[in-house]
């Protein structure tokens, strides 16, 4: 769940899009608080000069009642006023001597004459420094009222900014209904268009992976034609899928080339087994010709000549055995181990090498590996570590069973192995052909079947090993 709710794992059209709606809020945000401001702005001078005009005209005409105190004068100049004021924005008007003695009010029963002023001068506001932006729907302005440039009293008037509070919070609400429509169909066309321009790069991705990690080309008609740029990586990566099918037909052809050379150097060595005992086969024909009358001769000749065909006998068996078409489908067993034996033996006995030979377990539990790919790794490392350990040198191959797993070791007291050798055994980079008996090959064949190669050096010897998971039963 937290891999899903990372945004990186987000696909890109929905990252796009939740990024242009990001700017466009971003955008929208400072966009409307300038219209605000400036309607703000409009408003707070509006306001201020209907203040100034409402207050200078009372101030004018109340100067002279003020100044004698005519209480009756100055209510029915702010009763007139109220009744001449337009649109009802004068809410309270309250008019007092220049010691803050109430002289008349528009509600006389908020302020009666002789109360003090004080109460509604506390928080009101010069009519220079009113403003539309308190947050309250009334406002309380206040003014000198001098005659002759004698102070004679103050005006305090209460205005009604309802209207004005209502205009921005609707233009607020239009800017933002405003702002999400913009928001959402900008996202949306963002959207789209990513998605149209990604669809080279999807087709790409479909292809890389369509085929179980071997890259099929592109065809032709599916590359763009109006964006240059993607045309060639497409073109490049149906240069790429040639190349890499290329590689692997040379890889094929290499890996067929080094199991003959394997082949050929058996070959060599199996001739003396072969050639040996057909001497001596043939010298007991001579002598059971020579002395056919007398039977205890004969009878040495025989056993000779069986134990002879029964060598030759298991020769023949294993090169058929290591070379038939068929043998991928058959299960491990330790006739197979026999076999390799009797088929490497030879390699080590013309270089006068000390082979140590150890194979633990029992029949049934190495059925579960194949036969083929187990002798072909197990060939390939030997002939390996025997060209590798000096003459008179020791070999050695050790198989068990741990966990489950085949684990085959492979060992030889040469120098170790070179940097080009170990690249062809440990790494799928692209290498030349020679540098190693079937390394290259053991890699392949151990990767098909799952399994993982090591090498080490131990004190004087170079250890590879070579663990292989047994094979999922097919059910029937």
């Amino acid at each position: 769940m937290s891999k899903v709710l990372r945004p990186g794992k987000w696909p890109v059209t929905i990252r796009v899009a939740l990024a242009t709606a990001c700017l466009m809020v971003l955008l929208g945000l400072v966009a409307s608080q300038q219209v605000l401001s400036t309607l703000a702005r409009l408003q707070s001078a509006r306001l201020q000069e209907f203040a100034r005009l409402h207050v200078e005209g009372l101030a004018v005409a109340l100067g002279p009642f003020a100044l004698h105190r005519d209480v009756w004068e100055v209510y029915d100049t702010l009763d007139r006023a109220r009744t001449s004021a337009s649109g009802g924005r004068v809410l309270f008007t309250v008019v007092a001597d220049d010691h803050g003695r109430v002289l008349a009010a528009t509600d006389p029963n908020r302020a009666p004459v002789d109360s003090d002023i004080g109460i509604f001068a506390a928080d009101a506001v010069l009519v220079g420094e009113v403003t539309a932006l308190s947050g309250s729907s009334v406002v309380r302005v206040r003014a000198p009222l001098t005659v002759q440039g004698r102070d004679v009293g103050r005006i305090v008037t209460e205005l009604d900014v309802s209207d004005l509070l209502a205009q921005r919070r609707a233009t607020a609400l239009a800017l933002l209904a405003g702002n999400a429509l913009a928001t959402l169909i900008l996202g949306l066309a963002g959207a789209f268009v990513v998605a149209r321009m990604l669809k080279p790069v999807e087709l790409l991705t479909r292809h890389m992976g369509e085929a179980g990690g071997q890259p099929r080309p592109i065809p032709e008609a599916a590359i763009p034609r109006s964006d240059t740029v993607l045309a060639q990586l497409l073109r490049s990566f149906n240069g790429m899928a040639g190349a890499i099918d290329a590689r692997a037909e040379a890889e094929r052809r290499l890996a067929e080339r080094e199991r003959f050379v394997s082949l050929g150097r058996l070959s060599s060595s199996l001739a003396h087994e072969v050639n040996n005992p057909l001497g001596g086969l043939l010298n007991a024909t001579d002598t059971i010709r020579a002395y056919a009358n007398r039977p205890e001769v004969v009878h040495r000749s025989v056993d000779l000549l069986d134990r002879g065909l029964r060598h030759l006998r298991d020769v023949s068996r294993a090169i058929l055995e290591e070379n038939r078409i068929d043998r991928s489908s058959r299960m491990l067993s330790p006739t197979d181990f026999e076999d390799l034996r009797l088929l490497f033996e030879p390699e080590t006995s013309h270089r006068q090498q000390r082979l140590d030979w150890v194979i633990d377990g029992e029949a049934a539990r190495f059925g579960s590996f194949p036969s083929g790919p187990v002798r072909q790794i197990a060939l390939n490392l030997l002939l390996n570590a025997s060209s590798a350990a000096p003459q008179g040198g020791a070999v050695g191959l050790s198989a068990r069973l741990q966990n489950g797993a085949l684990v085959l070791k492979v060992t030889d007291d040469g120098p170790g192995l070179s940097e080009a050798a170990r690249a062809r055994l440990l790494s799928a980079t692209p290498v030349e052909p020679g540098g190693g008996v079937g390394l290259r090959l053991v890699r392949d064949v151990v990767a098909g079947l799952g399994g993982e190669v090591s090498s080490d050096r131990v004190g004087a010897q170079t250890e590879i090993t070579v663990r292989l998971p047994a094979m999922e039963e097919t059910p029937c």
